[in-house]
């Protein structure tokens, strides 16, 4: 019989396989970046935001803060070299003074992670307090980017148009959310389950409004083409 930690070594690495697909879904748009030379109407907001979460949780998962919690860290830590990469070509296309925001983002973020690395190490003196104060922070960076799908949805609600919300990825991370959490459950770990329910239940519900205006929505309609649209971003917790 199969014991747990097989199970969820399984359950894991399955989860680093799904975000890793998720992680790699935006290339196409960095291709039409590259080729055009410009970042057109696209944000690096999303992108700098994973850098940050991706490099919060690959600290978490590293045995000096959370035990047995290292395929947590080796998918991050692949996803922040990615994301890395993703802001290293909007900043290179980007104009001036957008790539004043973006080097003020970052170095923003890596004070803010140098010092989350600092406080945890020297203020607590055990993995389990640690977990809690690193977990706590990893929750609420989550729950604010989660959040920001609520974007997304209610275009599509006030729209009644799924159009820029690709039915496929709403699937993935919905399927991301619920691989980690039965990862997270096996040997349970709240500030895992918290927000991978949370992202599995945004994924849930992104596929219902999908289902639901599917048949009203107008694919070849290209009159707002000059207006921004928001961004299905992948901001994956594990």
């Amino acid at each position: 019989m199969v014991d747990t930690g097989t199970v969820r070594t399984i359950a894991g690495i399955i989860g680093n396989v799904i975000s890793l697909c998720l992680f790699l879904s935006p290339i196409p748009t960095f291709v039409k970046i590259i080729k055009q030379k410009a970042v057109q109407e696209f944000k690096p907001d999303p992108y700098i935001a994973t850098v940050l979460n991706c490099a919060m949780w690959s600290f978490y998962g590293l045995p000096i803060i959370k035990e047995d919690s290292i395929l947590v860290t080796t998918i991050n830590s692949i996803g922040l070299l990615i994301e890395i990469i993703y802001v290293s070509i909007f900043f290179i296309f980007s104009p001036i003074n957008k790539q004043r925001k973006i080097a003020i983002a970052l170095t923003v973020e890596v004070i803010f992670v140098v010092a989350v690395i600092v406080v945890s190490m020297m203020a607590f003196s055990s993995p389990k307090k640690r977990a809690m104060f690193v977990g706590i922070l990893c929750i609420i960076l989550n729950v604010i980017m989660y959040a920001s799908q609520l974007t997304v949805m209610r275009m599509v609600i006030k729209t009644k148009s799924v159009k820029y919300m690709p039915f496929f990825l709403s699937l993935a991370n919905s399927c991301n959310g619920i691989v980690w959490v039965i990862y997270a459950l096996l040997k349970f770990d709240v500030n895992v389950v918290v927000p991978n329910g949370l992202g599995a239940i945004s994924g849930l519900i992104q596929i219902i409004l999908y289902a639901k205006y599917y048949k009203t929505t107008r694919w070849d309609n290209e009159e707002d083409n000059s207006k921004e649209k928001p961004e299905v971003q992948l901001y994956s917790t594990v």
